[in-house]
This record gives structure tokens, C-alpha cells and sequence, in this order.
């Protein structure tokens, strides 16, 4: 199994690109807001159960996804300081436990961009962060710098291209096969 882990700050793009991902490779999109939604439903961000339980659901998903001939994976994920440096590892652990490989995927943008798009109709459909001056905040803070990822395979900015450019971007730096190809390899 391929593992397409995609991280950027809030509001870069990650849900919009990996849903053009997804549309391309036909792997599943497993998002990071599945889980923290569900948590938030019954723990407070950042208490040690929503922490626990969080890394806990991401990692069963990663364990169970190889095993189930799954052939690719889209995970998208916001570095920020209530995961813990080990979780890293242990997907890392995961997806090669299953013989699979891991692409670490950056998604960029500049600061007046990451403004415009922090208070949309699409992050509010979850609880993603809004406040362009609570993100300051929570930068200034540190919040968004840990933990710290692996060299990704490929950054893309998301400023310069559109999310279904972006993601034939990724296709072709980590030498993914399109829906079509998969499909007809499948049936030889």
C-alpha cells in the first residue's frame, strides 16, 4: 500500500487536493477531520483522551489498511503540537509493518492567501480553525511546529496552481499511477 501523507498549515489546500487526488489515483481519503470531528463530539481539543484516542484511531485505519489490499491511501494532517513526535514513527512503523511506502507530501502557500481562505463555507463544514487572528496566535505561539516530519517526497504550492494541477503534480513526483492505469492493470 502507498500511504500519500499530506501535511500543510490550515488552509493551505489539504482536503481540496487530496479530493483531487483521490478523483485521479482512486485511493481512499481518509482525513484528518473524520476522526478529530468524531473526538470533539465528546472530548475537548487537546485533553489527554481526545489526544489518545485521535492517534490511536489514525494508526488502527494506517495498520488495517495494508492488510486489507488496499492500494493506496490519502491522509491528510496539520502538524500541531498536541501530536505527539511519536505518532510519526509509528505510522512510519505501520506502513512498513505492511510492506507499504510512505510519500510525505508539503502543501505551501504565502500568508495573504492562507488569510483568504481561512474563514470559508468548506472549513466550516468541520471544525477547522477560521480565525485568521486566532491562526496568528497559534503560530506566534509554536503551535504548528511540531512534530516534525520526514523531508517530504514533494512541496507544492498551492498558490501557483489550481488543486487539480497540484495533485497531478504529486502523481507524477511520486510516480503514482492515474485511475486509468490502475484500472486497467487490475484487470490483466
Amino acid at each position: 500500500m502507498k500511504l500519500i501523507f499530506i501535511s500543510g498549515l490550515p488552509g493551505v489546500g489539504k482536503l481540496t487536493v487530496a479530493k483531487e487526488l483521490s478523483a485521479l489515483t482512486g485511493y481512499k481519503l481518509f482525513h484528518n477531520h473524520l476522526v478529530v470531528d468524531l473526538l470533539l463530539s465528546v472530548f475537548p481539543f487537546g485533553s489527554p483522551q481526545f489526544v489518545e484516542l485521535r492517534e490511536s484511531i489514525w494508526l488502527s485505519v494506517f495498520d488495517q489498511a495494508g492488510p486489507a489490499g488496499l492500494p493506496g491511501l490519502i491522509f491528510t494532517f496539520a502538524a500541531e503540537n498536541t501530536v505527539r513526535q511519536s505518532f510519526v514513527t509509528k505510522v512510519q512503523e505501520a506502513v512498513a509493518a505492511n510492506s507499504g511506502t510512505i510519500f510525505f507530501v508539503e502543501l505551501v502557500c504565502d500568508e495573504r492567501e492562507l488569510q483568504q481562505r481561512m474563514d470559508t463555507l468548506s472549513r466550516r463544514q468541520h471544525t477547522k480553525l477560521t480565525s485568521w487572528a486566532k491562526y496568528q496566535e497559534l503560530k506566534a505561539a509554536g503551535a504548528f511546529s511540531a512534530p516534525r516530519l520526514p523531508e517530504p517526497s514533494v512541496t507544492v504550492d498551492t498558490g501557483k496552481f489550481d488543486p487539480k494541477s497540484a495533485a497531478l503534480q504529486i502523481v507524477k513526483e511520486c510516480g503514482l499511477k492515474e485511475l486509468e492505469e490502475n484500472t486497467a492493470s487490475e484487470q490483466h
